[in-house]
C-alpha cells in the first residue's frame, strides 16, 4: 500500500500540468529577464525548478526536463522530454550532454541520483518544501546553481501576489481530489495541495493522515468539505461537474448538496514555484466566490 500511495503522490505532480490546456496561453515566462551569459546546458527534473530557471532568463539552456516541466510551453520545442522522473534512466540525460542537473529531493530516483553522481556531471538536488519562505529559498538556491545572483524580483513578486488575498470570514474545508482514469485520491496533510489550501484561505478537510489516499464513501462523508477541489484536467476526466457529484460519498458533503466544485490548472497549483502567488490568489478568488 505504501508503494501504491508514494506512486500515486507521483503521479499527481507529474499530470497535473501534463495535459493542462490553460497554460498554453502562458506563452512567456513571468518575471523573466535578461540572463548573465553562461556555457550551460541544465537538465531539470522538477516543474518547479524548471519555471525558476526560465523565469531568471535561462530557458534557452535547459535541454532537458521531466514530464512536470510543462511551463513555459515554449519549452517544447527547445527541450527534450526525458520522462517520468521515477523512471528516467542516465542514457537520455547524457544524450543531451548537459553540464548541469537540477532536481528536487521530493522526486528524484537514488539509482538515477547515484549515476548521475558517477557520471561526473555537475548536480544539485534541493530541499523543497511546500511553503512561501520554502520556495523563495528555493528560488534563491537554483539561482545560486545557475550564476544568476537577480533572484530577488521573483520572490518580490510572490510577496506581491499574495498581498492580494482577501480574508474569508469562515474558513471553507476544501477537500482536494486527484482524479485520473479510475484512480481517485484524496490529499491529506502535509502535501502542496494543503499547504496551497490554507495559504489561499481554506482549510484543509483531511488532516488525520499525510500525502494521497485512496478516496472512499466514509473519508468523503467524514470530511465534509464546503468545496471540492480538482485539477482542470482530473475534473473533465471525471465528467465535469456532474461526475464529481457521482463520485462515492460526495452527494452526502455540504459540497455535494451545494454543488460548490472548482477547478484550476494542475501545474500551475501543484509547482510552489516563481507562480506560487498567482496560484494562491487565483484559489482564493474562487474559494470567495464559491462561498457566499
Amino acid at each position: 500500500m505504501k508503494k501504491f500511495i508514494l506512486a500515486a503522490s507521483m503521479l499527481v505532480a507529474v499530470y497535473s500540468c501534463k495535459k493542462e490546456e490553460g497554460a498554453k496561453k502562458e506563452n512567456t515566462t513571468e518575471a523573466s529577464s535578461e540572463a548573465p551569459k553562461t556555457n550551460n546546458k541544465i537538465v531539470t527534473l522538477n516543474g518547479g525548478i524548471t519555471e525558476i530557471v526560465a523565469a531568471l532568463g535561462h530557458e534557452k539552456e535547459i535541454v532537458g526536463t521531466d514530464v512536470t516541466s510543462t511551463y513555459p510551453e515554449s519549452l517544447k520545442a527547445t527541450a527534450k522530454d526525458l520522462g517520468h522522473i521515477r523512471s528516467i534512466t542516465i542514457e537520455p540525460i547524457m544524450a543531451v550532454s548537459p553540464t548541469l542537473i537540477l532536481a528536487s529531493d521530493k522526486d528524484i530516483n537514488p539509482e538515477l541520483m547515484g549515476k548521475i553522481k558517477s557520471s561526473g556531471i555537475q548536480a544539485e538536488v534541493f530541499k523543497q518544501e511546500f511553503t512561501v519562505d520554502g520556495t523563495k529559498k528555493l528560488i534563491a538556491d537554483v539561482a545560486k546553481a545557475i550564476g544568476n545572483t537577480d533572484y530577488q524580483k521573483l520572490n518580490d513578486k510572490i510577496d506581491a501576489d499574495l498581498k492580494q488575498i482577501q480574508p474569508i470570514a469562515k474558513k471553507p474545508k476544501v477537500l482536494f481530489i486527484y482524479a485520473r482514469g479510475n484512480m481517485l485520491m484524496v490529499s491529506g496533510k502535509n502535501t502542496p495541495m494543503a499547504a496551497l489550501i490554507n495559504l489561499a484561505g481554506g482549510e484543509n478537510a483531511v488532516n488525520d493522515f499525510e500525502d494521497f489516499k485512496p478516496l472512499t464513501p466514509e473519508a468523503v462523508v467524514k470530511a465534509n468539505p464546503d468545496v471540492l477541489f480538482f485539477f482542470s484536467s482530473g475534473l473533465q476526466g471525471a465528467g465535469g461537474n456532474e461526475g464529481a457529484l457521482k463520485m462515492p460519498g460526495v452527494s452526502q458533503t455540504n459540497a455535494g448538496k451545494n454543488k460548490k466544485i472548482i477547478a484550476m490548472d494542475g501545474g500551475l497549483v501543484s509547482g510552489f514555484g516563481p507562480r506560487l502567488g498567482k496560484a494562491a490568489v487565483g484559489l482564493n478568488k474562487l474559494l470567495i466566490e464559491n462561498t457566499k
